[in-house]
Order: structure tokens, then sequence, then C-alpha cells
């Protein structure tokens, strides 16, 4: 990590934003859960991903992860005593249904409907995340996103939990970062399922989104004033110079990376420069299916950590584009620049790009290499600079007329960290994997203080 050089902005007070605007953490099932084959739980694509040699950098899975499923108290507690007043977290569809055209499993249902009732009985408003990455294997044996039949059996798993979670959960995020589900799982091979075709991901990508479209009526059914968005990994861009072929290869990125997923989502369809650009390779889509997608949202998700640089790259890639790594910046543990002028910039462009009404931050937050001093304490001054100069960059940008209405760092607790397996550490509680203690970091303390407005 390179050392900062600019000096730290005014340092951020919560009285600085709405008296009803929300601060809370974001996690994920897989990440954390561990309990891979209790009550009922299949297998699911992560689950066969990290038993592939090769696959986890460390070798490891989520079978233990952070034993959340049974010390989601513990946790909870930790969250009520920082000051947070939401949680966001995902459910497994491989805890519900064991194959298709199943019954749902009522020990999964019942494991949802005590977390929700233990976070509701520390002041944790509910943010749920239907599909965060862990897809059943069941389906991915019969061709997973890929296959159309998929977008039925996740209306199902949706029908399921709103049904039983409806009555208090309110807040629901369909998917967490599409880009990741089609692209790193299902053409870059990274993620599960480890795919590398790039027609298969913009096909997956496709039935993820005509998936969402087609739960959101389907949640408003169910959920008596339900508000339901979606979670999109985004980043702002910057060509590599100022030459005319670097500006072309960041639109064209632009054209996959940011439109094809909020041009669609707005009502505009698939951007026609980035059809032209990936011809052949080019979604099935069906009469219907973009004005399903297109359906209405009460608030957009937005996931920020690090803006990109381009470079053309002929012959490289699908889009003959390139992705350069930092250069003479503050970057954090695995070389993501520190940019919170980019969270800004990002949050103004889509607010002047499709007008999407509420936005939220449901992810933000920075991964270094914490350590736990003899003491017990892990000072992490980093990461606590990181939080402060984002939450100051909001600030700002909501003061500017921007509407975010809340924001959720990632990540509560430090868990598995996907390919990077335990390696990574983003939590603002530190996790022993060996004993599973908690420890609040410097950086959770500081949130705490903040929240708290000490």
């Amino acid at each position: 990590m390179t050392t900062p050089n600019s000096t730290e902005p005014h340092p951020p007070a919560r009285r600085e934003f709405a008296d009803d605007f929300l601060w809370g953490c974001a996690t994920s099932s897989y990440q954390i859960e561990g309990a891979s084959q209790e009550d009922g739980r299949v297998e699911s694509i992560w689950d066969r991903f990290a038993a592939t040699p090769g696959k986890v950098r460390d070798g490891s899975s989520g079978a233990v992860a952070c034993d959340h499923y049974h010390r989601w108290p513990e946790d909870f507690d930790i969250g009520r005593d920082m000051g947070l007043n939401a949680y966001r977290f995902s459910i497994a569809w491989p805890r519900i249904f064991s194959e298709v055209g199943g019954k749902p499993n009522e020990k999964g249902l019942d494991f949802y409907s005590r977390l929700v009732d233990g976070m509701l009985e520390r002041g944790l408003q509910p943010w749920a995340t239907l599909y965060h990455w862990d897809l059943p294997q069941f389906l991915q044996d019969r061709g997973g996103w890929a296959d159309r039949a998929t977008v039925d059996a996740y209306l199902a798993f949706v029908d399921a939990m709103t049904r039983r979670l409806g009555d208090r959960v309110q807040h629901w995020i369909t998917h967490n970062e599409p880009w990741c589900t089609a692209m790193i799982g299902n053409y870059e091979g990274l993620h599960a399922p480890g795919l590398t075709d790039f027609k298969t991901a913009l096909q997956v990508c496709h039935h993820v989104l005509l998936s969402h479209g087609k739960a959101v009526p389907l949640i408003r059914a169910n959920v008596p004033d339900a508000q339901v968005g979606i979670a999109l990994s985004l980043h702002p861009l910057r060509a590599a110079s100022d030459s005319a072929e670097d500006r072309a290869a960041m639109l064209r990125h632009d054209g996959l990376r940011y439109r094809w997923f909020l041009d669609p989502l707005f009502g505009r369809g698939y951007p026609a420069a980035t059809l032209d650009v990936i011809k052949d390779a080019a979604p099935v889509v069906h009469p219907g299916d973009m004005e399903a997608i297109a359906v209405p949202l009460d608030f957009l998700g937005v996931n920020y950590y690090f803006p990109e640089t381009i470079q053309d790259a002929p012959g490289e890639g699908a889009l003959a584009a390139r992705v350069l790594p930092p250069q003479d910046v503050e970057t954090t543990a695995p070389g993501w620049e520190v940019a919170p002028q980019g969270l800004a910039d990002l949050l103004a462009r889509i607010e002047n790009d499709y007008h999407p009404g509420p936005m939220y931050i449901t992810e933000n937050g920075a991964c270094y290499d914490d350590e736990v001093d003899a003491d017990g304490a892990v000072h992490d001054e980093p990461r606590r600079r990181y939080l402060a100069r984002h939450l100051a960059a909001l600030r700002d940008v909501v003061r500017e007329g921007v509407p975010v209405k809340g924001y959720f760092a990632w990540s509560l607790v430090d868990n598995f960290e996907w390919a990077e397996g335990y390696l990574r550490r983003f939590g603002l509680v530190h996790i022993d994997y060996a004993t599973q203690q908690r420890r609040l970091k410097d950086s959770g303390k500081w949130y705490r203080s903040f929240l708290r407005q000490e």
C-alpha cells in the first residue's frame, strides 16, 4: 500500500446527514454463515467451486466461515452496540430449495425468520438480498443462469422468502452485482461456476436482469409497502490517455460495464453501440423481456470500491480494452485505488444520466492486512481513514442534491472473500477463524463514535 499524500478532508459527522439516513453494514450468506451441511442446506456453486483444487487461493471454503449460522446473536449485538440502524444480509437459496419444483425447506425458512426477528429486536432494519451468488448446484447442473428455466426457479425462491418474511422485511434487493455473477463467474472464470465463455456470460446477464424484472411485481404482491431495488457494482472510468484509441476503448468498456445494466433497467434497452461490438455474442431476448427488466425501481443500490483506468488493447478480450493497475496512487491490500472522489463522481453521473430516485450505497469498504496486537487490539488506521474520507465525499455529494438515503459499510465482519479465501479482510470486526473470537477493530470503533455522534 502506498502512503497517502493528501490531507484528510473536514471529517464527516452524522448530524450532517438527514435524521432518517440509514447507517448499516452489509454481509452475504456464503461468506459468513458456515453450517454448509446443516438443516437441509444443499450444495451451492461456491461449495463445488471451492472444492476444485486451485480455484481458491488458500484452498479454503465457506463451510465454516464466521459460523454466523450459530453466532448471529453476538454479531447482531455488535451491530446494535456500534449504533447501526440497518443491516444488509443475503439469503442462501440452497437452504430453501433442494430440487426443482420441490417444497421450501422449513428449517431454512425458520432460520431466516429468526434472523429477521433478531435484527428487529436490536433496532436493525432488515435489508434482504435475495441473490448474492450462491446458486444451488442442482440448478447449475441444468445450465445455471444461462438456462432460462432458472428464472422460474428464482421466482419460486423469491415467492417463498417474501411470503415468509414479508410481514417484517420491507426492503428487498433482488440481485447483488449482476456483473460479477455473469462476467467474473462465466467469462473470466475466477468465480463460481468458473466458466469462460463470453456468449454464455451475456446470456447469464440477461436472465439475471430478467429475473430481477419479473421478481419486482411478485415481491410487491407479497409484501405490503415493499421497497424493491437491485445492487450494482459500478466504477467511474477514465481513459489511460487522451488518445482517440484509449477514449474509444473507455467507451466500449463503459458500454458493457456501466450502461449494459443501467440502460435496460431504466427503459432504454441494451446500448446499441455495445451490441455492435459484441455481435454474435448478444443474448437471446424474448418478446417482452426488456419491458419486464424496465419495471420501475423503488431505489438503486450502488456498490463502490475504486475507479478504473481503461487502455486500448487490440485483440485482447471481447472489447479490445484493458483495465490498467493503479500507478503512483494510494491503494488497499489487493491493489485497489483509494479514490473517495470517485464515489461522488459516480453518484453524480448516475443521477445525471438516469435520475433513478433514491439511491443507497449498498457496499463500500476496504481490505487491509490487519494484525492483532499483543493487547488484542487491531489498529487499522488506513481503513478508518478510508471510511472517513468516503463518508466526507458522500456528505458533499448529498449536499449537492444527489438523493442518497443510506450507507452500508462492507463489511461488518471479516469473511470468506470468494476466490481470495480468508487471505483478505474487509471487516470492521476482526474474526479469529481458529477460535471464532470477534474483536472490534479501530475502524469499527471509529464508525461507532461516528454513529453515536460522540
